[in-house]
């Protein structure tokens, strides 16, 4: 990897529209936001089409289950998952489909118009905004979830436009540190989520993407002393855009990190520990739990390792260096064609 350099980002405290009526990125939309500020309406129809890729992905860590649930279209299909790891058997249900662009999932056109939802071939999932937060509701043959990542007063999330090109770039909200409550059925038995210890992170993505990306990235929340800790970290996939999406919270305050990060780990064994660091960042990871994917559907394809582990080390904050340790989380490797 490269060596770390700091990257001069602007921050935009106005709504702006994320693409012009040409379907091009609007350039006055480049920067990074503490609350969704982007309309990203203009994604879709004729502008771009097969490019064109929205999402929605949130994960849940709690001490007794990692939870995970996308709803997407990419243009030519939708791709939705439901998976649900139990951490004191070991046991990993997960029902993904890739769904034809004809039963096309209902999308928000920008973050937080309205529900997100999915239903498809055994998989029914609805994604949608409460007075308190946002509801994750999911069932399957084998599980049910029902978990709702509240969204404290004043709480900030990390808004990013990575731009490759006038054609080709990335809205994406980073939302990590939710508090959340719920529960997960398995089989017919219900477990309640640890309230207090069960956090929920928000993945929204709108853009037009190139064919091949790989990238990394990183995500925990929890507790340090007393205080709500949330990292959100990236990296390949914004090298060479001027941008990046990196960020600290702390009792809900978002720190932004300008910083290119500098990732290693060892790919022939995903479980050893991982080393990321940069400016103010000196973090070490240690996995585990890899959650192996792999998708082949001809010209399309994807490969990833999303290893669950623990944070320590020295992170910036607004109120100075923070020193974590046993953040919950994880780190991922992800190689696409799309």
């Amino acid at each position: 990897m490269m060596g770390t350099r700091q990257i001069a980002e602007r921050e935009l405290t106005e709504p702006v529209s994320l693409v012009l009526p040409n379907g091009r990125l609007n350039r006055a939309a480049v920067g990074w936001t503490r609350k969704p500020l982007h309309d990203t309406s203009g994604i879709g129809g004729r502008h771009g089409w097969g490019r064109n890729k929205h999402w929605e992905y949130w994960a849940v860590t709690s001490p007794t289950h990692l939870l995970a649930l996308t709803v997407s279209s990419l243009d030519y299909s939708g791709v939705h998952s439901v998976m649900v790891h139990d951490r004191t058997t070991g046991e990993t249900i997960e029902h993904g489909i890739v769904a034809p662009p004809w039963t096309r999932p209902t999308l928000p056109a920008s973050l937080g118009d309205g529900p997100a939802r999915a239903s498809a071939r055994g998989l029914e999932i609805e994604l949608s905004e409460a007075n308190a937060g946002t509801r994750l509701v999911a069932r399957t043959d084998a599980v049910a979830l029902d978990v709702l990542a509240a969204l404290p007063a004043g709480h900030e999330r990390l808004g990013v436009v990575v731009p490759w090109s006038d054609r080709r770039f990335q809205y994406t909200v980073k939302d990590v540190a939710r508090p959340a409550t719920g529960t997960v059925t398995v089989r017919g038995t219900t477990t309640e989520l640890a309230t207090g210890d069960t956090w929920a992170v928000l993945d929204h993505g709108r853009g037009r993407w190139p064919y091949r990306v790989r990238w990394n990235w990183g995500a925990a929340s929890g507790e340090q002393g007393g205080r709500t800790v949330g990292l959100q970290i990236g990296g390949r996939w914004t090298d060479g855009t001027g941008t990046t999406e990196n960020a600290t919270v702390l009792d809900g305050r978002l720190h932004k990190l300008h910083d290119q990060l500098e990732w290693t780990y060892d790919e022939s064994d995903w479980l050893r520990p991982w080393h990321i660091r940069g400016g103010e960042v000196d973090l070490r990871f240690e996995p585990f739990w890899d959650h192996v994917s792999r998708t082949e559907l001809g010209v399309v394809g994807s490969r990833g390792h999303q290893c669950f582990g623990h944070f320590a080390g020295t992170i910036p904050t607004v109120e100075g260096p923070l020193l974590v340790d046993g953040l919950l989380g994880w780190a991922e490797d992800v190689r696409n064609r799309w």
